[in-house]
């Protein structure tokens, strides 16, 4: 391990030779981490690989161009994760620990992509020069996988930063996200040929300059006069709710009468500007509030929904006791000293108008460490060693996928709206969020609560990458925050109306209401696979 991250050259020129590629890599991370929002330089995404691939083209060992990876993903990791262990509040030790271990480990998985591409170099017959054409492929293999695994943090994936970019990343409807990075790659690697012909020849590499114009004029040209979003038909009035509560106040404990008046006062707001459904934030409340202990507070809820005929969706802690016939999901806990098993998740309830039945989801997509201890399964005790302050780490992973179904009565007409609910997390992960338009639903909300990592660009990153799931799906996106930015978001990218960072604000916003599926939705799973056959091929053939 020691010798991986260190590198003694010998001769002078060796050395100087160090410090130009520590110098590449330097510029690499910095001028992709200016590409993810909030820092208005998306562009840079264009050529900010071009001083990493000077180094990986001229470095012959595997352990060094794995050192290289690793360095540059750091780096991107320091400009745009900086804030994930939410140093500048510094109220939680184990918060601050799991974000230096993200920053830390996050790089790591860098070195699949290098790592294939010294495969078929090394081995392939194809040669070190032609072998660079496959990259992209490698790297949008290592993106996909890294979303499926327990430790997963797709954060700084390629195709994010053209969050700040709508029009270009448009085409992403067709192609998805891990196509938007291939485009990204191969523009890398059409600037980096051009220039090292230039550098080596005073030549124009004229092969790669022709393909380098396709490459950025058609997702612009798709972007600009595509009009394959679907006019919405209807509109719902939404309320969003923002009470800007001290996550860490909230969590200690003997307010919840104070919380959820404040909810209330909030929520008659909404509905006086017109809301038919009201939205509240991620955990709005600290309580896993139908475990029975709480009924008094959940007639209360019932009792408003019913007086003001809103449907409320909230988030919030919710457990479920399994029966002895129910089929335990693998992750299912016992209380001590007891036989009884349960699951308690991170959910989202569906509160309607006459009805007692409340629609619930758990969330599926976990933050490692955060909220879920990755491969606790095989290693049980990691779950006793690794704990958040605030009791809100070792959540079960969801068990499904869902659809929420709200049922809009008029004295004259019903309406069922199919909403899809992606709490926090989840709306990084664009594959996941296809699943929801696939099972029908008309617009997203993303339940979230930022409020952890204080006013940094954490905040401002998890709205915008809402734009990126808004165009791949065709869908409006709505987002309700405890401490903001809670937004509407147009199918086509734009942010219609927002509010600010720690403010407490009710933001009511008319969703449109769409149908239909993109090329993306429809064929979510291709793409993918076609990237890890590319790979799988080219490393056979080696």
């Amino acid at each position: 391990m020691i010798k991986f991250f260190r590198s003694i050259p010998k001769t002078p020129d060796e050395k100087l030779a160090l410090r130009n590629d520590r110098f590449l890599l330097i510029l690499a991370g910095v001028l992709t981490g200016f590409a993810f929002p909030p820092i208005p330089f998306p562009v840079t995404a264009f050529f900010a690989l071009v001083p990493l691939l000077m180094v990986l083209n001229r470095r012959e060992k595997l352990i060094d161009l794995n050192r290289a990876a690793y360095f540059y993903g750091f780096v991107t990791g320091i400009i745009s994760l900086y804030w994930v262990g939410a140093y500048t509040v510094a109220k939680d030790p184990f918060l601050m620990a799991g974000g230096g271990l993200t920053i830390f480990a996050n790089p790591i998985f860098f070195i699949i992509p290098t790592t294939l591409y010294y495969g078929i170099s090394r081995f392939g017959n194809i040669g070190k020069q032609n072998a660079i054409w496959f990259l992209p492929f490698f790297w949008a293999s290592y993106e996909y996988f890294y979303m499926n695994i327990d430790l997963n943090f797709p954060w700084i994936t390629l195709s994010n930063t053209m969050a700040n970019f709508p029009v270009f990343f448009k085409i992403a409807n067709v192609i998805g996200p891990l196509g938007m990075t291939v485009v990204l790659l191969f523009i890398n690697i059409f600037i980096f040929k051009i220039w090292t012909a230039w550098k080596a020849e005073k030549k124009i590499d004229r092969f790669a300059v022709r393909l380098l114009y396709p490459f950025l004029l058609i997702p612009l040209l798709y972007g600009i006069f595509s009009n394959d979003t679907t006019p919405p038909k209807e509109t719902l009035r939404v309320g969003l709710i923002q009470p800007n509560l001290d996550p860490y106040k909230k969590w200690a404990g003997g307010n919840l009468d104070e919380i959820i008046d404040n909810y209330f006062d909030l929520t008659s707001k909404a509905v006086k500007d017109g809301a038919r459904i009201v939205m509240w934030p991620e955990t709005a409340l600290p309580v896993y509030l139908l475990n029975g202990q709480y009924d008094a507070q959940v007639l209360k809820i019932h009792n408003l929904v019913d007086s003001l005929n809103i449907h409320l969706m909230t988030g919030m802690p919710h457990m479920k006791i399994f029966q002895s016939s129910d089929r335990l999901p693998p992750d299912a806990k016992t209380f001590p000293d007891s036989k009884i098993r349960y699951g308690s998740y991170n959910s989202v309830l569906l509160f309607s108008p006459g009805d007692r039945v409340i629609q619930q989801y758990g969330k599926v997509k976990l933050v490692p460490f955060g909220e879920r201890t990755p491969y606790i399964d095989q290693i049980p005790v990691l779950g006793d060693l690794l704990k958040w302050g605030v009791g809100i780490s070792s959540w079960n992973v969801g068990q499904d996928t869902t659809v929420f179904k709200a049922v809009l009565k008029t004295s004259l007409t019903e309406r069922e709206v199919k909403i899809g609910a992606l709490v926090c997390f989840e709306s990084v992960f664009p594959y996941y969020a296809s699943e929801l338009t696939n099972r029908g639903a008309e617009f997203f909300t993303v339940i979230t609560n930022d409020s952890w990592y204080g006013n940094t660009s954490g905040p401002y990153q998890h709205k915008e990458f809402s734009t990126l799931r808004a165009i791949e799906n065709n869908r409006a996106v709505v987002r309700a925050a405890n401490g903001g930015i809670s937004c509407l978001i147009t199918a086509d990218g734009k942010t219609i109306s927002s509010t600010k960072m720690y403010e407490s604000a009710v933001l009511v916003v008319d969703v449109p209401l769409q149908s239909g599926e993109t090329v993306f939705v429809k064929t979510s799973s291709v793409f993918p696979y076609i990237c890890y056959g590319i790979s799988l091929l080219q490393l056979y053939s080696g």
